[in-house]
């Protein structure tokens, strides 16, 4: 496949326009080679952004179409997508490393779920009537309230999910009938300007769907543009941070879904071939460049041993090699930086007295493989168990009771999501309960639906998104009070 069809520079106002000098180069993971170019979008670009999609916001371009047909038009957007499945996985195996299979089995179609369901809550109610009582004033007043769509929205995407996190921010946008610019990661531009073209073949008005891509100063400039209203980010916890500081300047609107470092708490009454399954797919899932990935696993210590060794036994017959593979299990990392800080926190981890039982080293040959690595009897302090590793690394941990396992799954700056297995149903509601966690999963992993808000605690970010929540987060609420009095009040 040659993605021709792929815009390679900005795309505004529905159609691809110039940009400056500067360009992305777009690198293979599975090769570690030079495979594309795409035009990045400077400050220049991104006003010429903005100004496209408060243009198409003011004129009612899409927040004017009537709420049925809005519905139609994003259920065309996920038939779109559908359409475009093999292309789609494809192009993100080889932009980012997922397996094309995982692509296309997972990523793609979560996408257009995503919008099949958002395309349900464009009928929503805009507001509602309520009852009004002014002390001392006659009773005929009427009140209601409008829920009506944010403005532009700034959008800021990460390179792990290249459809799919777009999806998740462009759906409830469109749906709410806001307009939006998304920045998508320097890695990974391919995929949202496919996109792009998919939202146009579906029919979105030209100027709704803004796409910048470009380096970090690309998204500096989208974040402090006063005409954006709202900035939704997904990305590392340092860069969220930033992110906030340049959205009070204009006191914007912000959500922000950063880092995190999830426990999986594995009690003693656990069915433990379950219990490794899931683990395997909370750490192993896109190579652990995963967000919510289970990478603390916390096993009670009277089954500690016959979990590692089922663990690491599976953990070894996993297959590691290129994403357009369809016989792999894992592919590989996206950077070769990225490869360098995984294995120095593995060996970190290990100098510090982990046992490592499997994996720990890079796969020869060219591309930024790692090979699943487990590591054992880890410090709660020690680098594998208190940083975000993003990669296919396990630190396992031994606990004794409730309160211990507590402990150690709160011993982290993170609260996004965690997992507990058990066969009991007090003791999972109860750590349901009382973990820091924006997402709690039972006797599963990486389960999330559209349907569901999605979002973290601590320094894991504020705000949802998915489910109804995601939908109003681009909507403000207006309130409007009628006298419907014969003789006003007056005070004066």
């Amino acid at each position: 496949m040659t993605f021709s069809w792929v815009p390679r520079g900005p795309w505004i106002d529905g159609e691809v326009v110039e940009a400056g000098p500067e360009t992305l180069v777009v690198v293979s993971p599975s090769s570690g080679q030079a495979w594309a170019t795409v035009r990045a979008g400077d400050a220049a670009v991104v006003d010429r952004a903005v100004q496209a999609a408060h243009r198409a916001f003011v004129e009612g371009r899409l927040r004017r179409i009537p709420p049925l047909a809005r519905q139609r038009l994003l259920m065309d957007v996920a038939e779109a997508i559908r359409r475009h499945e093999a292309e789609l996985a494809r192009l993100i195996a080889e932009e980012m490393g997922m397996p094309a299979t995982t692509a296309r089995y997972i990523e793609v179609p979560y996408a257009a779920a995503v919008f099949e369901y958002y395309a349900g809550l464009a009928t929503a109610p805009t507001g509602e009537t309520l009852p009004v009582d002014v002390p001392g004033a006659p009773p005929a007043y009427f009140a209601y309230t409008l829920a009506q769509p944010v403005g532009v929205a700034g959008l800021i995407t990460p390179w792990n999910f290249p459809l799919l996190l777009p999806a998740w921010k462009i759906a409830p946008a469109l749906a709410a009938g806001a307009t939006v610019v998304l920045k998508p990661a320097p890695e990974s531009p391919l995929t949202a300007l496919a996109l792009a073209r998919i939202l146009d073949e579906a029919g979105v008005p030209p100027g709704v769907v803004n796409v910048v891509p470009g380096p970090d100063t690309t998204g500096e400039a989208l974040v402090r543009h006063p005409g954006v209203r709202q900035i939704s980010f997904t990305g590392e916890t340092a860069t969220g941070r930033a992110v906030l500081r340049a959205a009070a300047d204009d006191v914007k609107r912000v959500h922000v879904e950063l880092g995190g470092k999830s426990p999986a708490v594995v009690f003693a009454d656990a069915d433990l071939d379950l219990a490794v399954a899931q683990c395997l797919f909370g750490i192993y899932f896109n190579s652990g460049q995963v967000c919510q990935a289970g990478s603390r696993i916390l096993v009670q210590r009277s089954v500690y041993e016959p979990f590692l060794e089922r663990f690491a036994a599976r953990s070894r017959a996993l297959r590691v090699g290129p994403a357009t593979d369809p016989a792999v299990d894992l592919g590989p990392l996206v950077r070769a930086d990225r490869l360098e800080r995984v294995d120095r926190i593995v060996r970190d981890t290990v100098a510090g007295g982990a046992r490592l039982l499997t994996g720990g080293t890079r796969i020869a040959g060219p591309g930024y493989f790692y090979a699943p690595t487990v590591l054992a009897d880890v410090d709660p302090d020690a680098p594998a168990a208190r940083q975000e590793i993003f990669g296919p690394v396990a630190a396992v941990l031994p606990f004794e009771d409730d309160d211990a396992a507590l402990e150690l799954a709160h011993r982290t700056v993170y609260g996004l999501a965690a997992a507990v297995f058990t066969r009991d149903v007090r003791r999972a509601l109860g750590f349901a309960r009382d973990l820091c966690a924006g997402t709690v999963w039972i006797n599963t992993s990486q389960v999330l639906t559209p349907t569901a808000p999605f979002g973290g605690l601590r320094q894991s970010g504020f705000g949802r998104e998915l489910g109804r929540a995601g939908f109003e987060a681009y909507r403000e609420t207006k309130t409007v009070l009628v006298d419907l009095n014969d003789e006003p009040l007056t005070y004066f």
